[in-house]
């Protein structure tokens, strides 16, 4: 049965550490060689509804530094669902490429694309979960602490997409993650019920407060991510006033412990849900998970492409 990737529930704990395990690999195996040939006669079909810097650049430089040809498609290009039906794209890209990622709006999209396709498809963000980005966090937090289980990682702000895809992850890895929302923003009812059976058999905390600084306290990662997604801007000025409290600034750090970790997956709004000082400053990791999207992608590719997941 052909693999995907649409939401860390896919992977098992054992499934996440051999992909990061894998990133370690790669990302080092890449220090001597400009290119490898892992994928070599292999394509991708990368699909993308919404624009993006990290994610178009970091799989397209990780498809061909593996060897393989990606192929990026905008919506302009294909019409997805509007144009052609989503099957029916499904069915003609399995005909000509190895792989189809794809960067969308609705959740049911990617559902529909590997409902139909024959080939790997992988969720490159959509309005439920952000798996690469959560693996790429995983990866960059393993590097600075040498191990996930055990871990306490605060998240503060909308119980989003990533949100969504870190949670269940930190349940399947053992790890404690406190989740500060404002009331009415907290995380999915359904992925947060799933998180929590994770999390019983995996010894891992999950933690659902109003209160930012309670989250923060105690937490080595604190974690922000932009109030304003793509799709929600007619929302822009009641969450501002909602989120104000939420923003992560000096004064709420004052809370968390001395050798804390402040991550973003970026894009950020600056001085919205994180002050410039805060985003710069010297416990700043943003740019190594940004970094190792590139690594942990290069794994996902490899791993699912080659049939070894």
């Amino acid at each position: 049965m052909q693999r995907h990737l649409l939401s860390i529930s896919d992977l098992s704990s054992e499934e996440i550490l051999k992909i990061l395990y894998k990133a370690l690999d790669l990302k080092e195996e890449l220090k001597f060689e400009a290119r490898l040939n892992y994928l070599l006669g292999k394509s991708c079909a990368l699909i993308f509804e919404k624009p993006s810097l990290r994610t178009r650049v970091t799989f397209e430089l990780a498809i061909t530094q593996l060897g393989g040809v990606p192929i990026y498609l905008t919506q302009s290009d294909i019409g997805l669902g509007k144009r052609e039906a989503i099957s029916d794209i499904a069915r003609n890209l399995s005909r000509w490429v190895n792989g189809i990622i794809a960067r969308t709006y609705a959740h049911k999209t990617l559902l529909e694309l590997a409902q139909y396709s024959t080939i790997s498809v992988i969720n490159a963000l959509s309005d439920l979960e952000h798996p690469c980005q959560a693996l790429a966090d995983f990866l960059t937090i393993y590097e600075k602490r040498g191990k996930l289980e055990g871990t306490k990682l605060a998240w503060v702000g909308d119980g989003n997409n990533v949100c969504h895809s870190l949670m269940l992850g930190a349940a399947l890895l053992g790890m404690t993650m406190k989740i500060a929302t404002p009331k009415g923003y907290e995380p999915n009812p359904s992925i947060l019920t799933k998180a929590q059976e994770y999390a019983i058999r995996n010894n891992a905390k999950l933690i659902i407060t109003n209160d930012p600084k309670e989250a923060v306290k105690d937490s080595e990662f604190i974690y922000t991510d932009t109030w304003i997604s793509m799709g929600q801007e007619a929302e822009v000025d009641i969450r501002r006033q909602i989120f104000r409290p939420f923003q992560v600034n000096k004064e709420l750090l004052s809370y968390a412990p001395h050798n804390y970790y402040i991550m973003h997956c970026l894009p950020a709004h600056r001085g919205e849900e994180i002050t410039d000082e805060v985003l710069d400053g010297p416990h700043s990791i943003v740019l190594d998970q940004a970094e190792n999207r590139l690594h942990v992608q290069r794994a996902v590719l490899f791993l699912l492409l080659t049939g070894r997941l």
